[in-house]
């Protein structure tokens, strides 16, 4: 039998786990679970099939891949229905870097940027 992956999770360090989980919560929808008091403390966020966990930056700010290496997402969510959850993410006040579009890979998505400046890319490839 081939190998095959299933799932991602991205994992965000971050200053402030429950400052941050708020913001996923209250403006993207996402379900925040607690594993603060274990021997790796972090946050776990779900939505549909989606998780993103969050971990603790040890005091460093979160350097988006964009001032890292000049370009980049920090992460990118498939989504079939790109228009309508730009929409509700306008409709929650969350900062849309970059209006739905198909870009020049051959994407459909828009960009958005969390409350610790990652970019988060929502699209999927076309034609394939």
């Amino acid at each position: 039998m081939k190998p095959e992956l299933l799932e991602s999770h991205s994992v965000f360090p971050t200053l402030d786990m429950r400052r941050t989980a708020a913001f996923y919560e209250e403006k993207l929808k996402f379900r925040v679970v607690e594993y603060l008091d274990v021997a790796e403390p972090h946050v776990c966020l779900y939505r549909d099939s989606t998780e993103i966990i969050l971990t603790q930056s040890n005091g460093q700010k979160v350097i988006p891949n964009r001032e890292l290496y000049g370009y980049g997402y920090d992460a990118y969510f498939i989504t079939k229905q790109q228009e309508e959850l730009e929409q509700e993410l306008i409709d929650a006040g969350v900062t849309i870097v970059r209006s739905f579009h198909h870009s020049d890979y051959n994407n459909k998505e828009f960009v958005i940027e969390d409350i610790d400046g990652r970019w988060i890319a929502f699209g999927i490839k076309q034609g394939l």
